[in-house]
Formats: structure tokens, sequence, C-alpha cells
């Protein structure tokens, strides 16, 4: 059932959109969930993925590896991580393209304005629940 009636169900529209997103836009398709620890610790469920994370793969015939994210290519909406290569017919290797819901981040790459973004999503929820993580611990 459709609850807003300014956002379109149609499946063209939402291809157009999707398409043709802008980069800020694409930084906000490709996030990526946070492990069970992260999203203890920091009380909220994901962030946009980031060079230099640690993430987990958890669908696809990748499941279970983890690495390092060595590139983010926002164009093709993959991520590439470390050590996740196949082999080619010359002998060559090439890195596989993982979306980045079928990941969860394991550890941040910690930067300036990484620790803000955190920080503030993590007020945020303070703010909304007064700290209280007794009762979110009992909600879950």
């Amino acid at each position: 059932m459709k609850y807003n009636t300014r956002v379109s169900s149609s499946r063209r529209k939402n291809r157009k959109a999707h398409f043709t997103a802008t980069p800020s836009e694409r930084r906000v398709i490709m996030s990526a969930g946070l492990s069970k620890e992260l999203r203890a610790k920091h009380h909220f469920r994901a962030m946009p993925i980031h060079m230099d994370d640690e993430v987990m793969v958890i669908t696809g015939s990748y499941k279970g590896r983890e690495g390092r994210v060595v590139r983010v290519s926002r164009k093709k909406y993959v991520i590439h991580i470390d050590r996740l290569v196949r082999e080619k017919v010359n002998g060559a290797t090439a890195p596989i393209g993982i979306h980045p819901s079928n990941v969860v981040i394991t550890k941040f790459k910690v930067d300036k304005d990484r620790k803000a973004l955190v920080e503030r999503k993590t007020a945020a929820y303070k703010a909304k629940f007064g700290g209280a993580e007794e009762d979110v611990e009992m909600k879950e």
C-alpha cells in the first residue's frame, strides 16, 4: 500500500532516479549496514561505505569473506574488497564488484569528518531516546 502521495511507486520513475542520481545521492544509496557490535555501540543501523572500512560479505557466493574496501565506485554502484578477486583466463586477477547492501561494516576508517558523522548520529539517538539503553535493548 502506498503511504505517501508525493513519492512515486512507478518502476520506470524509480529506475530513472536510480541511474541518473547525483554523486551525493549515490553516496546515500551506497550505504552499508553495521555489524551487531557496532550497532550496539553506536545505536544506528547503517552509514555510507568509505574506502579503508573493514567489511564482511553477508550475502551471495562470497558470503563470509572479510576484507578492507580498496575502492568505492559510485558510477557502477559497487565496492572492491582486497583479496576478493577472480582469476582471468590470461592469468591476471580482476577485482570483484560487490554492492554495499551485501556487506556489513565491521570497523570504520576514522577521520575527522567520519568521526563527526558517527558522533552526530549517536547524539541524535540519545536525544530521541534520552540515553536509556536498557529500554532499547529490551525492545530488540
